[in-house]
């Protein structure tokens, strides 16, 4: 696993460190992700790389994403409808909107006690933790109770 990489320039410096081939279509898939904090599909990433003007097939993506998730420099997020990726590859949970299906960062820290009882529920030593919350936009009438009516 990559430690925390902060930009796009130390991620390149890491992937020579470990004797990876930075090539040219590899560069510029990093570059995609490091330029935006979304999660995206390998199909979003091809698309935009072509709206960049960059000459690009989709089997090179969808290669380049794989040895670079597999390489942990970048994150892949597995889901029944396809894969996401994105440049985060320090510990971190996520919020998926269930409005439009964005996947959103966050960092929670649970209450050392928590996750003791965690530890304790299934004889494990828990080392880190990733969660999900899902989340939707609050309804235009989210302040109103609801009151039943007789």
């Amino acid at each position: 696993m990559a430690p925390r990489l902060k930009s796009y320039e130390e991620c390149l410096i890491y992937c020579r460190q470990q004797g990876m081939r930075l090539s040219n279509q590899r560069q510029l898939v990093l570059k995609l992700l490091w330029d935006t904090d979304e999660h995206l599909p390998a199909s979003e990433i091809y698309d935009r790389l072509r709206q960049w003007g960059e000459a690009i097939g989709h089997t090179s993506v969808y290669q380049n994403l794989d040895v670079l998730a597999k390489a942990g420099v970048i994150e892949r997020v597995e889901r029944a409808e396809g894969c996401l990726y994105s440049h985060h590859t320090s510990s971190h949970s996520h919020v998926r909107c269930l409005d439009d299906n964005r996947l959103l960062d966050v960092e929670v820290k649970l209450p050392p006690e928590l996750v003791k009882a965690v530890e304790q529920q299934v004889g494990l030593e828990v080392i880190d933790y990733h969660i999900e919350f899902l989340a939707c936009k609050p309804s235009e009438n989210a302040d109103v109770v609801d009151q039943e009516v007789i």
